[in-house]
């Protein structure tokens, strides 16, 4: 079996390669339209980075599963002991509109972990990458995140999971809410201490995190479900329930402080 800094290997070539994809449609007005049950929207760029990544990489890894947002489902990956979980464009309502917070997330998961992981965001030439073991990089250079506690902490997540109802008391925390697009850039932006936490008080679904959940973890973060437990993945619902990433201190504090 390839050994995790190959499968990052190859999931830097892939992303790469998506990049150029992606850029063709970007800022071109792209075909797009709202996907069944209120999935949100996708793109013709969507459909044309997941077919690409598709086949570079099981072709390069034909024994591995595959779970992407933007394919049919395939229990098969269920009994498979190598998974690619992809997110061919995260960030596409922020890709329509022709901003550049959109990324590819790339994944291999080994059983329930993830193993080696790529955030590629190719509008701002910015890289994420990390394997089990090894460091977490923006592109090539280490990066850690923060070390503050709850007091001012700069959160990225939605206006709702910062209503009192889900704190204890009745008392929203003393943060500083903000916003990205992407989901998996947030939890790269806690990685390289841009920002303090990225938090979910709702499931998110595993090709939206697993990359930047192994990034996050690498650089020194913790990257849990939103109860405190390990992310698992490769699981039959695809989801992960909610999620809290930060430094060590503002982990345990958030933790703490919910609900």
């Amino acid at each position: 079996m390839p050994a995790p800094e190959e499968d990052l290997a190859l999931l830097v070539r892939a992303a790469e390669a998506a990049g150029p994809i992606a850029l063709s449609f970007w800022r071109a007005a792209p075909k797009a339209w709202d996907k069944p049950d209120d999935a949100g929207p996708v793109t013709e760029a969507d459909l044309a980075v997941n077919d690409a990544l598709q086949r570079m990489l099981t072709g390069a890894r034909p024994d591995y599963g595959w779970l992407s947002e933007e394919s049919e489902a395939d229990a098969s990956r269920l009994d498979a002991r190598h998974c690619f979980i992809i997110d061919p464009i995260d960030g596409t309502r922020a890709f329509i509109a022709g901003q550049q917070g959109f990324a590819h997330s790339l994944a291999v998961a080994e059983g329930d972990r993830i193993t080696a992981a790529v955030v590629h965001l190719p509008a701002m030439e910015l890289t994420f990458t990390a394997f089990a073991d090894g460091p977490a990089l923006l592109n090539g250079r280490p990066i850690r995140p923060t070390e503050c506690g709850m007091t001012g902490a700069r959160v990225l997540t939605y206006k709702s999971a910062v209503e009192p109802e889900h704190w204890k008391n009745g008392r929203t925390p003393p943060i500083r809410r903000e916003f990205r697009p992407s989901l998996a850039w947030r939890l790269c932006l806690v990685a390289e201490g841009r920002f303090d936490a990225a938090l979910s008080v709702r499931s998110v679904w595993e090709w939206d995190i697993a990359a930047g959940s192994l990034i996050a973890q690498r650089a020194g973060a913790l990257a849990t479900d939103r109860h405190g437990q390990p992310m698992r993945f490769n699981s039959p619902r695809a989801m992960v329930d909610g999620m809290i990433v930060a430094g060590p201190r503002l982990h345990g504090e958030m933790r703490a402080g919910m609900v």
